[in-house]
Parts: C-alpha cells; sequence; structure tokens
C-alpha cells in the first residue's frame, strides 16, 4: 500500500525542532556535576531536535531532510543555547513544554509513517519507522549522555502514544480516511496519551522475574 505525502509547513516542523532543542538543554542542565559548555549544550539540542529525523531518513534510505535546508541546524544549535540561557523560565512553563512535546511526538509521528508508506513500506514496518521518528531524539540523547534510556523507563509512555497514534493512522489510511484528517487525528490521539500519561503518572507495568508475580490462593 503507498500513501500521498504528507507535509506540514516548514515553520511547523522547525518548530517541533526548536522544542526538542529547548528541552535538550533543560535535560542536560539538570546534570549539574557535569558541567557542559556551549558546544555540548548545542550538540545535545541538534541530537533531540533532528534525532528523530535523522534516524528516519536513515532507515527509509534518503538524504535527512536536515542536510537539504539551511535552517534545521542553526534552529536546533539556536533554541537549544536558548534553553541553557532561560532554563529557569522554561523550568516555570514545563506544563506548556510538556503539552508542545507531547504535540511534536504526534507530529514527527505522522511524518514518519507517511513518509515510510509513501516508500513503499508495509504497514508494520511503517508504524515502526513512525514511532522512531518520533522517540529517536530522546534515546540519542540519552545514549550521548550515558543515562538509562527516557522511553523505556517506567512512568513513561512517549513510544506508547507514539505507537497508539501511528498504528491508528496506519489504520485509517486502510480504511481510505483523507490522509490529511488521519494525520490531524493521530496527532490528537498521541497528544491526549503523553499529557495524561504525564499528568497521572500512567505507565505500562514493571519488570518483574516470573516467581514475583502475585499468586492466586484457593481458599
Amino acid at each position: 500500500m503507498t500513501s500521498s505525502l504528507f507535509t506540514i509547513p516548514l515553520w511547523i516542523d522547525l518548530t517541533a525542532v526548536a522544542i526538542g532543542a529547548i528541552q535538550g538543554a533543560m535535560f542536560a542542565g539538570r546534570f549539574t556535576d557535569r558541567r557542559f559548555d556551549l558546544l555540548g549544550v548545542a550538540l545535545i539540542g541538534i541530537v533531540v531536535g533532528l534525532g528523530g529525523g535523522l534516524l528516519r531518513d536513515i532507515l527509509l534510505g534518503g538524504v535527512p531532510a536536515a542536510l537539504q535546508s539551511n535552517w534545521y541546524l542553526p534552529v536546533a544549535t539556536g533554541f537549544a543555547l536558548l534553553g541553557m540561557l532561560l532554563q529557569r523560565l522554561f523550568t516555570r512553563l514545563n506544563p506548556l513544554i510538556i503539552a508542545l512535546d507531547a504535540v511534536t511526538i504526534g507530529l514527527f509521528g505522522v511524518i514518519g509513517t507517511t513518509k515510510a508508506l509513501s516508500n513503499g513500506l508495509p504497514e508494520i514496518p511503517a508504524l515502526f519507522v513512525g514511532v522512531v521518528s518520533a522517540v529517536g531524539g530522546s534515546i540519542l540523547r540519552d545514549v550521548m549522555l550515558n543515562v538509562p534510556i527516557a522511553v523505556m523507563h517506567v512512568g513513561s509512555l512517549y513510544a506508547v502514544a507514539a505507537g497508539v497514534g501511528s498504528g491508528l493512522l496506519v489504520i485509517l489510511v486502510l480504511l481510505n480516511v483523507q490522509i490529511t484528517v488521519a494525520a490531524i487525528i493521530c496527532v490528537i490521539v498521541t497528544t491526549v496519551i503523553r499529557i495524561l500519561a504525564a499528568k497521572y503518572g500512567w505507565s505500562l507495568p514493571q519488570q518483574r522475574a516470573i516467581g514475583s508475580w502475585p499468586r492466586w490462593r484457593r481458599r
């Protein structure tokens, strides 16, 4: 199955990159013992803002979109440095940042999934590409910082939200729903799941050894 390529205006794509870069800088700022310099913060911002798109385009065998425009790298670098300088302000706006981040996850999931479908990938691999596009920046960030990967933590539903939204997009496309409508629904569903998970602490069950699971006792 193929699908018409879903495109969004460049300014929206760059907004998503900027939010990711700010979050990357805020995350790095928590490690006060490591004392990152300006270059370190900029690199982390670039990785978080552009990582998902880079991984997506590598999986699809194309030249990354971030390398086909002069805007992506300066925006990621500039907003990473801005996030470092205004960390206290952005910390106060953390609920807004979480909401915008949730929308960003949905957007990257939509773009990744539809690009994969447009390149002729089957539905399941296309869903995988969408999830990687949505959470790839966070994964690369945590690998760079040598910390446990956030999307695999208890209490984090990044990948789940992206998977549900991207999976719904695939289903709607199979049902011949107009791609723009399907994309909007995907972004809304992803955003709602991520915001509710952050607000109420939703998570998948924690890993346990088989013998540690509770057993039913006969009465």
